[in-house]
């Protein structure tokens, strides 16, 4: 489930961390809002909502809204002989996830937790536009799930996240990372974990990539047998190479 490292590992390495979340929490601004997209088992969610409960009391608040077609994960890993493993035993975070399973919904002094459940597409579009300042995309591959990794999926996305938006996934696949260019993203390297050399970060602003993918990953996409998502037109390729990151 996570990529050989485990679910107290990854969630840190892979979305908390290079998303900046500690730190963002405290700069000057209204409620943070983090779209964990495949709650899963939710260690994605909860490893943020660690994040916000451990802020001081002058911290933004965060609000997470974990998007999934079902619970089934997070009701295994909620079972007495999971629960440890996930960081679940007996404590506010098992409580939490209790009450998001019981009735869609967590709330403290610090943290917001919501649950959208049903197909991503219809939930995500019941959601304000321009609302999400992080988003956890932890979803299946492009390969069991297609249309959820197309430009026209992406470009929903994007309506739906703010002005310095970042997304997060462990996908390093080339096909992705074009969906996500041609919807409007910045794309960029991110850190490895486990079994992957790297991960990927993108961004409403190419600026604020430390590592954005340049020429030599052109070449690449201009040399791929899978280089573009279904949604795409033949000039997709010239298209990616126009962007501002390119150029």
């Amino acid at each position: 489930m996570h990529c050989g490292t485990g679910p107290s590992i990854e969630p840190d390495q892979i979305y908390v961390g290079p998303s900046r979340l500690a730190a963002r929490i405290l700069e000057d601004g209204t409620d943070l809002v983090l779209f964990d997209v495949g709650l899963g088992a939710a260690s994605n969610a909860l490893a943020a909502w660690r994040v916000s409960e451990a802020a001081p009391a002058r911290a933004r608040r965060l609000e997470i809204v974990s998007f999934d077609h079902d619970v089934v994960a997070l009701e295994l890993a909620l079972l007495p002989e999971n629960c440890g493993a996930f960081g679940l035993s007996g404590n506010e975070a098992s409580a939490a996830a209790r009450a998001l399973i019981a009735v869609g919904r967590y709330e403290t002094d610090r943290t917001v937790w919501r649950l959208a459940l049903g197909d991503f597409p219809v939930c995500l579009a019941l959601e304000a536009a321009a609302r999400a300042d992080i988003v956890f995309w932890d979803m299946y591959s492009a390969r069991t799930s297609p249309l959820l990794w197309t430009v026209a999926m992406f470009q929903q996305l994007r309506l739906a996240c703010r002005d310095g938006a970042t997304l997060h996934t462990t996908s390093a696949a080339t096909s992705a990372r074009a969906a996500m260019l041609l919807a409007g993203f910045a794309v960029g390297r991110s850190v490895g974990t486990g079994n992957r050399d790297e991960t990927t970060i993108a961004s409403t602003n190419h600026l604020t990539l430390a590592l954005p993918l340049d020429a030599r990953w052109l070449l690449r996409l201009g040399r791929s047998s899978a280089a573009f998502p279904s949604d795409v037109s033949g000039d997709a390729l010239a298209r990616v190479s126009a962007l501002p990151q390119f150029n």
